[in-house]
């Protein structure tokens, strides 16, 4: 039965909607975060090599109705099908595609079982050729030396047909991959790389057996055989690193747990696949097993391994009330959780989403080699017949100008172009996630390594966010409870803060009804006796001096506003991570909608010079617009609903993020965990990142203004035009894939 996709709105849509979308009458450069309602499928492409498939693997299936975005991920070998409205059938992009000559499927669960067969496949063919290119190249050594010996031109002729004997079988099975690829584009009346390829390998192949049967000496079946065998190197070599490039997100899914013990209402367990869990269900989670859904720990304490998702080594203790994430591993005794989200609502999903998104998305970049890549691929085929026709015109026959000319087509291959940005953009997001940190949008990084003035919130921010109420006994149980009950429908720290010490008095707050949280200020609700706010001391009605009292004002219906005091420990690494900072040129600020004694204290204890206090989103943003207007490059790092403005007007923004948050935030880069270092190791990798872009790039051009002229001077035969054009793809992905382990410094 065929999966039918219908218009939703997809968790993680923002990500979706982030810059780089290709869509139907949109401008793939800007779309606006969460601008498509819009359900995703994903689909492998088999035979997508080439940055000219890939733009005609999008072009086929945005011209399906109800389509709205089609994005390529060359990589992986995937695309990312949106649709925007009506029902979109995953047959109809499959049939799509093989009408343009791409045969697809979509993405399994288990996608590292069909690559490792693919990688097998590969190998097998790589053998094959290498062991009859040694074989014939043996006995073409042995015809070299007999014609300048005194070897009889029957034994020569012997040997020439020994060879065929190898090479006919041979390339008849190890060209397949290269063959199957060029029918099909042919099917569909266009061109790809291994048009050219196919026709040298057969030409050189035939025009051997030709010369054998004439009894002549000119036989070129050893360049065959070789010719595959380095081009299936090249390609086993290519797809390998691609999918070490491109694990992390592929690997998500699969890091949940298969199976999971549910207790029934009568105490009895059963063993269930995770993916059959509900919300609401009881969970035991035995020692060493992985959770297998999102929940709240409703029994057992102990230790649990979130580096998943927090890139913390240590276990984090957990007790009743805590929540966990699926895919985490229980260290400690046996837990028993209730489950709140499963299968793809969890957070785990939510976060492989975010990856794909970001290593499918469109940088400046990308598109720069998408564009360079689309113009490429037309001019060298005019090339190669140039080429040909020009060895005509000057006198030499048409076996030195065929020989020619596909020596042009296969050197002037555009892979290593293609591959120049996407393997690096994969590599740098794989090596940030593994540190707990998710790149979401498409450009991300490339604006992150253009900032040189780094703007930080304070509450949630440089501080861990989890401030606690001091003198807390001079309020009422009364009022704390009806504070408490507008606080509940608040994320922010203060608002939990508030909540908890409720819940310590053991008052038991219920959110109330009807709550409205306005950005930088705060909540309030109306009641019959009229409002009652929680918030700022000029939200509560408290001017003047009395305000820099506290930091939170509630404030009853017709009556007297209490303050609420707290205390924030800052982030355990914040000092040091500013001072790396400033030792790298960044010039840091700390703008904060705080009362500025609190301000002034965080921006001591960090080390910043220059601080704003009682800021609220508008303030925040005009402060950004002057350093704009100054010249800088603003990277805002914040978090919290009267944040999300600034952080959408800065030129790159970093959240720190909370399970609820991850989907919500408008930040291009999220990041898990207590440790603020991982701002610094993001604009590391985004540094490195660009330089390696850059490195990939004149890797590729380089490549071809030294081997081009070669080839169509007839220096380079297509062995060595083969050979040359392996490298350069190979040398371009194996620059990307250090990224994931090089050493970097801010």
């Amino acid at each position: 039965m065929a999966q039918v996709l219908t218009p939703t709105a997809a968790p993680g849509s923002p990500a979706e909607g982030a810059e780089g979308v290709r869509s139907a009458g949109s401008d793939p450069a800007r779309a606006s975060a969460g601008a498509l309602a819009a359900c995703n499928a994903t689909l492998v492409v088999e035979n997508m090599y080439c940055g000219g498939c890939m733009r005609k693997v999008e072009q086929a299936l945005l011209q399906q109705p109800g389509v709205a975005s089609a994005r390529a991920n060359l990589s992986a070998r995937r695309v990312t099908v949106t649709c925007s409205t009506g029902r979109v059938s995953t047959d109809d992009l499959i049939e799509a595609l093989a009408g343009a000559g791409f045969k697809a499927a979509p993405l399994l669960d288990e996608p590292a079982a069909a690559a490792r067969s693919a990688d097998r496949d590969l190998l097998r063919r790589v053998g094959v050729a290498g062991f009859a290119a040694a074989n014939i190249m043996l006995l073409s050594v042995s015809v070299w030396s007999g014609q300048s010996g005194d070897m009889d031109t029957s034994v020569q002729t012997l040997f020439h047909w020994l060879s065929a004997l190898i090479a006919l079988p041979t390339v008849a099975y190890a060209g397949q991959p290269f063959f199957r690829s060029a029918v099909q584009a042919l099917r569909a009346r266009r061109l790809n790389m291994d048009v050219p390829i196919s026709l040298g390998v057969l030409l050189a192949t035939g025009m051997s057996v030709y010369q054998t049967m004439r009894g002549s000496q000119q036989v070129y079946f050893d360049a065959a055989v070789s010719l595959l065998f380095f081009l299936l190197i090249g390609r086993y070599l290519d797809q390998l690193m691609r999918s070490r490039a491109a694990g992390a997100a592929a690997n998500l899914l699969g890091l949940r747990g298969s199976m999971a013990t549910v207790i029934h209402a009568d105490g009895g367990t059963e063993r269930l696949p995770a993916r059959s869990l509900a919300p609401g269900m009881r969970v035991l989670v035995a020692t060493g097993e992985r959770i297998g859904v999102d929940g709240r720990i409703l029994e057992g304490r102990g230790g649990v391994d979130e580096s998943l998702i927090t890139g913390e080594a240590d276990p984090a203790p957990v007790a009743p009330g805590r929540q966990v994430f699926a895919g985490t591993l229980n260290m400690g005794p046996p837990l028993v959780v209730e489950a709140t989200a499963t299968d793809e609502s969890t957070l785990l999903a939510e976060i492989g989403r975010l990856m794909t998104a970001a290593e499918q998305g469109r940088g400046r970049y990308v598109r720069l080699a998408d564009r360079a890549a689309r113009h490429y691929a037309p001019a060298v085929h005019l090339l190669g017949l140039a080429t040909f026709v020009g060895w005509l015109l000057t006198g030499h026959g048409w076996e030195p100008a065929l020989t020619a000319a596909i020596a042009v087509l296969i050197i002037t291959c555009p892979c290593a172009l293609a591959l120049a940005v996407p393997a690096v953009q994969v590599a740098a997001a794989s090596r940030l996630f593994g540190r707990g940190v998710i790149v979401k949008a498409a450009d991300g990084l490339e604006r992150l390594a253009e900032a040189d003035t780094i703007v930080f919130d304070k509450t949630g921010t440089l501080t861990l966010g989890e401030p606690r109420l001091v003198g807390g006994g001079a309020c009422s149980d009364g009022l704390l409870a009806r504070a408490a009950a507008l606080a509940a429908s608040s994320h922010h720290p203060y608002a939990r803060a508030v909540v908890r010490e409720a819940r310590d008095r053991g008052l038991d707050p219920v959110a109330a009804t009807d709550v409205r949280e306005v950005a930088g200020a705060g909540l309030v609700r109306d009641t019959a006796a009229g409002e009652e706010r929680l918030g700022s001391a000029v939200w509560c009605g408290v001017e003047g001096e009395a305000g820099d009292v506290a930091t939170l004002w509630y404030r009853p219906a017709g009556g007297e506003a209490a303050a609420f005091r707290f205390e924030d420990r800052l982030r355990p690494d914040a000092g040091e991570v500013i001072a790396t900072l400033a030792r790298a040129g960044y010039r840091v600020e700390l703008v904060s909608g705080d009362r500025p004694a609190a301000v002034e204290t965080a921006a001591g204890e960090a080390g910043i010079a220059q601080w704003h206090a009682r800021q609220n989103p508008a303030q925040k943003i005009a402060r950004l617009d002057a350093l704009k207007a100054a010249g800088c490059k603003v990277l805002m790092v914040g978090d919290g609903l009267n944040d999300a403005p600034a952080l959408a007007a800065a030129h790159a923004s970093i959240s720190p993020s909370t399970a609820a948050d991850v989907s919500q935030t408008t930040a291009d880069v999220v990041f898990q965990g207590e440790r603020l270092v991982a701002v610094v190791e993001a604009l590391a990798v985004a540094k490195a990142a660009r330089r390696m872009a850059l490195q990939n790039f004149a890797l590729s051009l380089g490549y071809n203004v030294l081997f081009v002229p070669l080839a169509v001077a007839g220096y380079a035969t297509p062995l060595i035009a083969a050979i040359a054009m392996s490298s350069s793809s190979i040398a371009v992905t194996a620059n990307a894939v250090r990224l994931r382990s090089k050493r970097l410094e801010l």
